[in-house]
């Protein structure tokens, strides 16, 4: 990749579709190699870094701006075996949410499966006393709740919380659910479904939408690294330009 046509900041932000500003942004960043500046202090781009562009703006649809960010830094900052090993890293933590999905979802068909387990004893149970089965703090339970997630009842006479074998089931349910990252959102179907009609149909669904939604960024992943191959083979020897200042004030505003 050559650096032969001189791009003004306009030109390459319409190339990508951006403001003039986020390029300028993106160069501070570290995103974009430092451009090149005249005697009167213009940027002055050129196809190393469209071609940094491309990369860029293709790895933040599938491991976002910041560690997209980081991976084109690191390679600005001539190490490129550090920003590998970010993409690898990037591609690591994506095996494990499949890995813990799949956990997920072998444990919550068979909670979801099963009644309602007896308690410990009878009456139901105290909200500390469901924490400690559950292994959460008493405010995360609150939260839930707040949330519309839980319903438990509540003592005439006290006005305590309790909860009863339905209760707690739901309860394992959104812990569960939240430690593989659902949002209350995701998990209100869930529960309505099972309360609704004892049926786990409401889980696999979500389930498999959630599988679905890590085989698209794996796919855009995939893509953004191939983005990056083309753009280190391309320019192997130049992936830093030259920051020197040249005589024309032509090419555009910094």
């Amino acid at each position: 990749m050559t650096n032969d046509r001189r791009l003004r900041p306009v030109d390459l932000a319409r190339s990508a579709g951006v403001s003039t500003q986020q390029i300028r942004n993106y160069e501070d960043a570290g995103a974009l190699p430092p451009a090149a500046r005249t005697a009167s202090g213009y940027r002055v781009f050129g196809e190393t870094h469209r071609g940094a562009l491309l990369a860029y703006r293709t790895l933040m649809r599938g491991y976002g701006p910041v560690t997209a960010t980081a991976i084109m830094r690191t390679v600005h900052e001539g190490d490129v075996p550090g920003a590998l090993a970010l993409v690898d890293a990037a591609h690591a933590a994506l095996h494990e949410e499949r890995v813990s999905l799949r956990a997920a979802s072998e444990a919550l068909e068979l909670l979801a499966a099963e009644p309602p387990a007896p308690l410990p004893r009878s009456g139901g149970l105290r909200i500390g006393e469901v924490a400690v089965l559950l292994g959460v703090r008493t405010s995360a339970l609150r939260v839930w709740e707040g949330a519309g997630l839980l319903t438990p009842g509540r003592e005439r006479a006290t006005g305590y919380r309790v909860y009863e074998p339905a209760d707690v089931r739901d309860a394992r349910l959104v812990h569960t659910l939240r430690r593989s990252h659902y949002l209350f959102d995701q998990i209100r179907p869930v529960l309505e479904g099972l309360r609704r009609e004892g049926s786990s149909a409401a889980l696999r669904a979500a389930v498999a939408a959630r599988g679905e939604a890590l085989t698209a960024r794996s796919r855009i992943m995939i893509e953004g690294a191939g983005a990056l191959h083309a753009y280190l083979d391309a320019c192997p020897d130049g992936l830093t330009a030259a920051g020197a200042t040249t005589g024309s004030t032509a090419d555009g505003h910094g």
